[in-house]
C-alpha cells in the first residue's frame, strides 16, 4: 500500500487537494465567535403585582411558581427576586447543550398549572416567559446631539421604532431599554376633590373600564337578511380612547339633575410613563439605551453586522437631530482576539517553518513538511463543518498548537528518507522512500493513536468544561489525523520526486558549522547516555523525587476557571443610601459620567439610574455606569482594564455622594453579571429574613478581611426605609367600612392601579391611575386619604390606620426555593490569588462563621468552574489509560507502554514550572494543555523505543539499543519538538484582545514541552535498559518480535 503512493504521485496529490478544497469552502461558511455553545441556556419568568411589597410578591406570585417549576427536566438550579414594587423575576437555569425551546416549553406548561391560584391582577398584567440570556453582546444607543429630543422620547421612539426589527435579528433573545420611561395614559387622581364628591377608586376603575374598550359593532347587511341588500357594510364607533383630552371626558358619574362628574373634575390625565423609576444617559446626555442579548449558541458577529444593517435601513427615516450610535460592543474583543490568534497562526507558521529548514538544510526537504501544514489545518475545517463547530477561541488555539504538531510526521519521513540516500548512495529514490516508508509507518501510526487516544476521549465530557475541551481537542485530533494520512501518502510521493542526497561539502558553509556542531552534540550525548545507564538506578530514584514533586505542586498549585480578560470596558455598580430617589441617583451617576468622559483612556460612558445591575431589578437608589475604553493598541499594557479598574477604585473610593465600586465582566458572557465568586447563602430554616441577614453578616465581614479575598458584599438590604400600616380592622367593620375598598384605595392612590389598555403608534400601553404626587409625598398624606363606608360616607384614613416607621428589605432573593442571600466577590488579584484559592476560602469561612441551620451553593461562574474541576482529573485519567490501553494493543506488551508513559510526569513538571515562573494558576486553558503534553511527551518516547526495539531485534543487547536509537533518533526528535516549542512562542508572548487566554495554554505547553523533551532524552533509554533487564531476568512480558531491519552502525559501532 506504502507503494502504490509512493508510485502514484498524482494519485497522492489529489487525496490532498481534495482536503485543502473541502477545508477551504468550509471556512467561509463556518460561524465565528468567542466561544463554542458553552453557556447555559434560561429561561425568565416576569410577573407584576402593582403595589404589593417584596414579601407579600414572594408569598403569593414567586413561591407559587417556584413550586411549580422546581425539578423540571434538565434544570440545574434556580434563582428569583421579589421586588418591592410588585415585580417578579425567575430565572431556570438548564444544563449546557439542553433545548431551549424544549425548556421554553415545560415551563410555560407548569406554569399554565397554578396560574389560577396568582392574584388576578397578576394574571392581568400577564406572566412573561422568556428565552434569555444574561449575555449582552450590544448596545445601541439613540441619541440628540442638539437636545431638541429628552430621554422619554429617544427611549420610547427606541421601543417603538428600533425594538421590534432588531428583535427579529436572527440569534438576538432579547432587549433590554435600559432606564425606557414608557408610554402610558395616567389618570392623576386630587383625593381631596375625590372626597367632596364622594367619589371611590372603584368609581373610577369601573368608569375607564366601561368606557375605554374596544367594540365590535357588527355589520349591515350580512347573510342570512330577509331582504337583498345592495352592500355589506361594516360598523364602527369610538371605543378604546386614544388621547389624554378623551380619557378627561369619561364620564365618572351623572345626577338625577343631570350634572356630571368627569375625571378632568377630579384630576388630570396625560400622556406619560409607565414608571418614573429609571434614566438613561451616553456621556451624561439623554439617550435611549438598548441591550441587546443574544441567545445561547448563536454567532455574535453575526449578530452586529444583522444589526448595523437594520439600523442602517432604519436611521434613514429617523427624524432630524436623532443619531444612534453602537457604544458597547462585545462583539469587537471577539474580532480581533480572533485576529490575534490568526496572526499568532501565521507565526507560529514562520517559526516552525525556519526550524525545519534549519534541521534539513535544504528548500527540497524543507517543501515537504510545509506542504502537510496547509493540507492539515485547512482540512481539518472540514471535519469542523461535519462536527457543528464554529471558529473560536478554543478551534484556534488547537490550530495554533497543531502546527508544531502536523509537521512532526512528514519531519520523521523525510528525515529517514534522507538517511537511507546518505547511507545506499546506489539506491534511487524510490528504492530509498519505500525502506524508509517501512520503518517509519509503525512510529508514525503509533503516534498518531497515542495523540487521537489523548484527544477524542475528552469530546465526550459533559457541561460547559466538556464544550471547551471538546472543540479544542477534536481540532487537533482532527489536524494530526490528516497530518498522518499525508505523511503516509503525499510525503513519501514527494520525497520520491524532490529529494536527493547532498554531500556534506556541497552544503551551505553555516549549515556544514551547524552539522559538525550536531555531531558533537550527538557524540557527547552517546557518552552521557553510557554514564546515566551505569548510574540507572540512581537516575531512576531521581525520577521518582521528580514525579512525587510534581504531583505535590499540581495538587498545591492555585487553580481558576478561565482567565480574566481586558474586554475593552468595565462596570461601575452605584448605590446611594438606601430609599434614595431616583433623581438623586441620577444627579450621581450623570457626574460620575461626566467625570469618566475626561479620562484620555475611555471613549464613552453609559449610564443608567434606578436600575440594580447585579440582580437585574429596578431600584431607584441603584444605577450603575459602563465605561468604554478606547482599543487596545491604543491604550497598550500600561493601560490595561484591570488597571484602569483599580484606579476608578482608588479614586471613587471613600465618595461622600454613594458606594462606587468598578467591576470587570464575567470572563464568559453568559455566566454572571460581573467577574468573581457567586454564593448563595440559603435560609433553610425560613427565618425572618432581617434575623438571617444579620446571621449572615458576621462571615461577609471576616471574608472582607481575608487576604485570599477582596470586594466581598452582599446584594440584599434589611435597612430600606418603609411604612407599616396598622390597620385598625375592628374600627373599620364598626364604622362600616369593606376592607377590600381600604386596600384597593391605597394600591390605586400609592402604589398605581393598571386599569386597562390604549393603542398608539400602532403599539399597546398600559392605562394607570394613581394620586397625584404632591397628595403621597410623605407619610402624613396616607391619613388625608378617603375610603367610602357602606352609609356613602366619607372616612379619612387617619381614623382606621396607624403609620409606623420601620425597615426592611427591598427585594427577597430565592435560590432552588429558599431565601437566599447571594454574596459576591473576587480573588485579591494583587496578592496573586486565584479564584480556586477564593473558592476555598469562603469555603472554610462559610465553616466556620455560617451558623449550621443555614447552607451555602455556588452559582453562575462560580457553579461551573467547581463542575470543571471535578472532571478535570477524570479527563486527565482517562487520557492516561487510553493511551496506555492503545499502546499495549500497538507493542502487544504491558511493560512497554509503561516505559513510555513515565515520561509524563517530566512533561507535567515543566508545564507547574512554566506557571511558577510567570506567577500564573492553573486555568481550563493550562489544564488543556497538560492533556495535550500527555500525548506530546508519549510521542518522542516512542521514537525511541520503537527503533531500540528493532535495534534490539537485529541481536544488540539492550544497552547498546537504547543509545543506537537514541542517537539514531535524537535528530528528528529536537526537530520536531524545537517547531513545536517554537510555534507556541507566539501564545507565551502574546498581547492584546484574549491574549491572557493564549498565555495561559502557551506556558504550559511551553514549559511542560522543554523539560519533557531534556529529560526525556536522558531518562527513557535509561528507562528501556531497566524494563528489558527485567523482561529478561523474570521472563515477562512476552513481546512482540521485529524482523530485522539493516540499520548502518556508527562510529562507536552501536
Amino acid at each position: 500500500m506504502l507503494d502504490f503512493f509512493i508510485n502514484r504521485p498524482i494519485f497522492a496529490a489529489t487525496i490532498a487537494l481534495l482536503m485543502i478544497i473541502c477545508g477551504g469552502i468550509s471556512i467561509v461558511t463556518l460561524p465565528i465567535s468567542q466561544y463554542p455553545e458553552i453557556v447555559p441556556p434560561t429561561v425568565t419568568i416576569t410577573s407584576a403585582y402593582p403595589g404589593a411589597s417584596a414579601e407579600v410578591t414572594a408569598d403569593t406570585v414567586t413561591t407559587l411558581l417556584e413550586d411549580s417549576i422546581n425539578g423540571i427536566q434538565g434544570m440545574i438550579y434556580m434563582s428569583s427576586t421579589s421586588v418591592n414594587n410588585g415585580t417578579s423575576y425567575i430565572t431556570v437555569t438548564f444544563d449546557v447543550g439542553y433545548s431551549l425551546d424544549i425548556g421554553a416549553v415545560d415551563v410555560q406548561n407548569r406554569v399554565s398549572q397554578v396560574q389560577g391560584q396568582i392574584p388576578q391582577i397578576v394574571n392581568e398584567a400577564g406572566i412573561i416567559i422568556d428565552k434569555t440570556s444574561t449575555d449582552m453582546v450590544l448596545v445601541v444607543s439613540l441619541t440628540s446631539p442638539e437636545g431638541t429630543y429628552d430621554d422619554v422620547w429617544l427611549g420610547n421612539y427606541a421601543d417603538i421604532y428600533l425594538n421590534d426589527p432588531l428583535l427579529r435579528v436572527p440569534g438576538v433573545g432579547s432587549i433590554t431599554n435600559f432606564g425606557l420611561l414608557e408610554y402610558s395614559m395616567r389618570i392623576w387622581l386630587d383625593p381631596d376633590k375625590m372626597a367632596s364628591l364622594e367619589l371611590t377608586v372603584s368609581d373610577v376603575k369601573n368608569a375607564v373600564q366601561e368606557q375605554n374598550q374596544q367594540v365590535a359593532a357588527g355589520l349591515i347587511g350580512s347573510p342570512p337578511t330577509t331582504e337583498s341588500p345592495a352592500y355589506q357594510l361594516q360598523i364602527s364607533t369610538l371605543g378604546q380612547l386614544k388621547t389624554a383630552e378623551q380619557f378627561e371626558n369619561i364620564i365618572v358619574r351623572t345626577g338625577p339633575d343631570g350634572q356630571m362628574v368627569t375625571l378632568a373634575d377630579i384630576g388630570r390625565v396625560e400622556l406619560g410613563a409607565q414608571n418614573y423609576q429609571q434614566s438613561s444617559s451616553l456621556n451624561a446626555k439623554p439617550a435611549g439605551n438598548l441591550g441587546i442579548y443574544q441567545l445561547p449558541g448563536a454567532n455574535a458577529l453575526t449578530i452586529k453586522s444583522e444589526v448595523v444593517k437594520v439600523l442602517e435601513g432604519l436611521s434613514q427615516k429617523f427624524p432630524d437631530d436623532v443619531e444612534y450610535e453602537l457604544t458597547y460592543d462585545t462583539t469587537e474583543f471577539v474580532r480581533l482576539s480572533i485576529e490575534d490568534l490568526v496572526v499568532t497562526l501565521l507565526e507560529a507558521l514562520a517559526l516552525v517553518i525556519f526550524v525545519v529548514f534549519v534541521f534539513l538544510q535544504s528548500w527540497r526537504s524543507t517543501l515537504i513538511p510545509v506542504i502537510a501544514i496547509p493540507v492539515s489545518l485547512i482540512g481539518a475545517f472540514a471535519f469542523m463543518m461535519v462536527f457543528g463547530f464554529s471558529i473560536n477561541t478554543l478551534s484556534l488555539l488547537g490550530l495554533v498548537l497543531a502546527v508544531g504538531l502536523v509537521v512532526d510526521d512528514a519531519i520523521v519521513v523525510v528525515e529517514n528518507v534522507e538517511r537511507q540516500l546518505e547511507a545506499h548512495p546506489d539506491w534511487t529514490r524510490t528504492q530509498a522512500t519505500s525502506v524508509a516508508m517501512h520503518e517509519v509507518v509503525g512510529p508514525i501510526i503509533a503516534t498518531t493513536l497515542v495523540l487521537l487516544a489523548v484527544f477524542v476521549p475528552t469530546a465526550f465530557m459533559p457541561g460547559i468544561t466538556g464544550q471547551l475541551y471538546n472543540q479544542f481537542a477534536l481540532t487537533i485530533a482532527f489536524s494530526v489525523l490528516l497530518s498522518s494520512v499525508n505523511s503516509l501518502t503525499l510525503s513519501p510521493a514527494l520525497c520520491a520526486i524532490f529529494l536527493k542526497p547532498t554531500k556534506l561539502e556541497d552544503r551551505n558553509f553555516l549549515f556544514r558549522a551547524f552539522n559538525n556542531v550536531f555531531d558533537k552534540v550527538i557524540e557527547f550525548y552517546g557518552k552521557l547516555l553510557h554514564w546515566f545507564i551505569k548510574l540507572r538506578f540512581l537516575v531512576f530514584a531521581a525520577y521518582l523525587v521528580l514525579a512525587f514533586f510534581t504531583g505535590f505542586l499540581l495538587l498545591k498549585w492555585p487553580q481558576s476557571f478561565v482567565p480574566t480578560e481586558d474586554q475593552g470596558y468595565c462596570f461601575g455598580l452605584v448605590q446611594l443610601p438606601a430609599g434614595s430617589t431616583v433623581q438623586r441617583t441620577t444627579e450621581v451617576i450623570e457626574e460620575m459620567a461626566a467625570e469618566l468622559t475626561k479620562n484620555e483612556w475611555v471613549d464613552n460612558v453609559i449610564s443608567v439610574g434606578g436600575f440594580n445591575f447585579l440582580t437585574s431589578t429596578s431600584q431607584t437608589y441603584t444605577g450603575f455606569v459602563i465605561p468604554i475604553f478606547k482599543s487596545w493598541g491604543v491604550r497598550g499594557k500600561q493601560h490595561t482594564a484591570n488597571k484602569l479598574i483599580l484606579e476608578f477604585n482608588e479614586k471613587y473610593k471613600g465618595d461622600p455622594r454613594a458606594g462606587i465600586s468598578f467591576v470587570s465582566p464575567p470572563p464568559i458572557m453568559g455566566l454572571g453579571t460581573v467577574g468573581g465568586f457567586q454564593l448563595q447563602l440559603e435560609n433553610l430554616p425560613s427565618v425572618p429574613f432581617d434575623q438571617f441577614y444579620r446571621d449572615c453578616m458576621p462571615l461577609i465581614e471576616a471574608a472582607n478581611k481575608s487576604e485570599d479575598l477582596m470586594m466581598v458584599r452582599t446584594t440584599s438590604q434589611i435597612d430600606v426605609p418603609q411604612i407599616w400600616l396598622d390597620v385598625d380592622r375592628e374600627k373599620a367593620k364598626l364604622l362600616g367600612v369593606n376592607l377590600t375598598e381600604l386596600f384597593d384605595t391605597l394600591q390605586v392612590q400609592l402604589g398605581s392601579l393598571y386599569i386597562n389598555n390604549f393603542n398608539l403608534y400602532n403599539q399597546t400601553y398600559q392605562v394607570q391611575a394613581q394620586a397625584e404626587g404632591w397628595a403621597r409625598s410623605n407619610s402624613n398624606d396616607i391619613g388625608q386619604l378617603f375610603v367610602q363606608s357602606q352609609d356613602g360616607s366619607m372616612i379619612p384614613l387617619d381614623a382606621l390606620v396607624t403609620v409606623e416607621n420601620i425597615t426592611g428589605p427591598d427585594f427577597i432573593p430565592h435560590y432552588n426555593l429558599y431565601e437566599t442571600l447571594e454574596v459576591l466577590g473576587s480573588p485579591n488579584v494583587f496578592a496573586g490569588k486565584s479564584s480556586g484559592q477564593a473558592i476555598t476560602a469562603m469555603e472554610q469561612l462559610c465553616d466556620e462563621y455560617l451558623p449550621p441551620e443555614y447552607a451555602y451553593e455556588w452559582s453562575g461562574t462560580t457553579y461551573q468552574e467547581l463542575a470543571a474541576g471535578n472532571l478535570a482529573p477524570i479527563i486527565f485519567g482517562l487520557a492516561l489509560i487510553v493511551v496506555f490501553l492503545l499502546l499495549a494493543a500497538q507493542y502487544e506488551s504491558w511493560i512497554l507502554p509503561i516505559m513510555i508513559m513515565l515520561v509524563v510526569p517530566l512533561a507535567m513538571l515543566g508545564a507547574v514550572l512554566a506557571l511558577m515562573v510567570a506567577k500564573r494558576p492553573l486555568d481550563v486553558y493550562g489544564q488543556i494543555g497538560l492533556v495535550t503534553l500527555i500525548g506530546l511527551a508519549a510521542k518522542n518516547a516512542i521514537l525511541i523505543v520503537e527503533f531500540a526495539k528493532e535495534l534490539g531485534a537485529t541481536g544488540q543487547d539492550p544497552i547498546s539499543s537504547a543509545i543506537g536509537a537514541a542517537k539514531l533518533r535524537l535528530r528528528p526528535i529536537l526537530m520536531t519538538a524545537f517547531s513545536f516549542i517554537l510555534g507556541v512562542v507566539p501564545l507565551v508572548l502574546a498581547s492584546g484582545a484574549g491574549a491572557q487566554s493564549r498565555q495561559s495554554i502557551g506556558y504550559v505547553v511551553f514549559g511542560g514541552m522543554l523539560v519533557a523533551t531534556v529529560i526525556t532524552l536522558g531518562v527513557v533509554p535509561v528507562f528501556y535498559v531497566i524494563f528489558e533487564h527485567l523482561r529478561e531476568k523474570f521472563g515477562v512480558d512476552p513481546t512482540y518480535k521485529i524482523g530485522a531491519i539493516e540499520i548502518p552502525a556508527d562510529e562507536d559501532g552501536l
